[in-house]
């Protein structure tokens, strides 16, 4: 039951999309962000982090760095960097990369929703990196980055976008990481009642990606909601958080796989050993990459293994423990190399599905790590039972694709 409503967008100038939208900044180097900042005087980095520009920014954050992101923005809109729209809309956009097509509503939702878990999560959130946000979120009303969240595919929804897809696009360019972009404003009272209806009607949809952004929002939207106690109606533009709509259907999850730095106190000898009490262990003549669940690649001592747990290791009907994930976590990282937390235990690595599979094997034949594993995705379904339960998915758990360029379409709730 997301309440959801359009909204006057800031949108890059067309001649300039390519140059003003980004990565998420932790996508980056420090040095390759600067570069970037340095030549690019449109990047939205520089609405992000001033201190690219200048290093030796003083004092507090309040003080000076949201202080400069403030005249930053200024300026970004008297040169026409970004326009903000006349009309509100909510926005169908789509992506592709590859052979991938992605397509979604980019719209606002209201906070009460995840409040109140009709907006289901998988994931925890660290409340550090959701103060940052929050704190910069609520200094500089810049909502550039939306929360993707999945639903079961509507008819009304689909022929909605079916329709506009079918036009011109209003925005349309291609980013260079070679994906393609496109968005299409809808401002037709009708169809934006329909979209909003729509929305209304399903019970409950899932995020797939962006714990940390809707928890952030929700944390700033509390606290913007203290601070103006008497006059908050609950409309404000602080209630809200820019969301992109995938159904199911259009959602992509690729695997995280795992490279472990060393076996900490094990014996190199025993550790096919004491993986037979929980798997049956086969070598393999080819690469492992999993084509199905349960099946759990290891390459070691430059050998290639399959790893299926054993039916008596794990519950098939608990969401949280069937995962491969937990099952990799709970009888290989944590009891047989001593890795409890694979958070914050520097031994392990995650490398997305992005990542080839041979990258990983030379990082091991190179010595920088011992050990490589390689899991099977997580389904949507999967990730919809865990949140069912209000269960929590080890970390890491899902690449979640597409990832949103930031600057793409911005709500500006001063």
């Amino acid at each position: 039951m997301p309440l959801i409503k359009p909204f006057c967008a800031l949108k890059p100038a067309v001649d300039l999309q390519s140059l003003v939208v980004t990565r998420p900044l932790e996508n980056y180097s420090t040095g390759q962000a600067r570069l970037i900042a340095s030549e690019n005087r449109c990047t939205f980095l520089h609405l992000i982090n001033p201190e690219l520009d200048n290093p030796y920014l003083r004092g507090t954050r309040e003080e000076l760095v949201y202080k400069k992101i403030s005249e930053n923005l200024e300026g970004f809109l008297e040169h026409q960097f970004l326009i903000k729209q006349d009309k509100p809309a909510i926005y169908i956009y789509r992506v592709k990369h590859n052979d991938l097509v992605q397509t979604g509503i980019w719209t606002l939702t209201h906070i009460k929703d995840y409040l109140e878990g009709r907006i289901k999560k998988h994931e925890s959130t660290v409340e550090r990196r959701e103060r940052l946000l929050a704190d910069y979120l609520q200094q500089t009303g810049l909502d550039a980055n939306p929360v993707l969240i999945t639903y079961h595919p509507d008819q009304i929804i689909d022929s909605i976008t079916d329709k506009y897809t079918g036009l011109k696009a209003d925005l349309d360019f291609t980013f260079a990481d070679g994906t393609t972009h496109q968005v299409w404003a809808v401002t037709d009272n009708p169809d934006l009642n329909d979209l909003v209806t729509a929305f209304y009607d399903i019970p409950f949809v899932y995020i797939a990606d962006g714990h940390h952004r809707a928890a952030s929002m929700a944390k700033m939207g509390l606290h913007k909601q203290a601070l103006n106690k008497e006059r908050h109606t609950g409309t404000e533009g602080y209630n809200y958080f820019t969301s992109v709509y995938m159904n199911t259907r259009e959602v992509k999850i690729l695997e995280f796989n795992r490279l472990v730095r060393d076996l900490g106190d094990l014996e190199p000898q025993l550790l096919i050993g004491l993986l037979k009490q929980s798997f049956l262990v086969q070598e393999s003549p080819d690469v492992v990459k999993p084509n199905q669940l349960h099946k759990i690649g290891m390459y070691f001592d430059e050998k290639w293994y399959v790893l299926e747990p054993k039916k008596e290791i794990y519950d098939e009907n608990d969401p949280v423990n069937a995962l491969d994930v937990s099952i990799l976590q709970n009888h290989i990282l944590a009891p047989i190399l001593n890795i409890k937390d694979p958070r914050t235990d520097a031994r392990i690595t995650f490398e997305g599905g992005g990542t080839a599979i041979s990258e990983l094997q030379l990082k091991v034949d190179n010595g920088l790590y011992v050990l490589a594993f390689t899991l099977f995705p997580v389904s949507i379904d999967q990730v919809i039972s865990v949140a069912d339960v209000n269960g929590v998915m080890p970390p890491k758990s899902t690449w979640v694709e597409p990832k949103f360029l930031v600057g793409l379409l911005t709500n500006y709730f001063n």
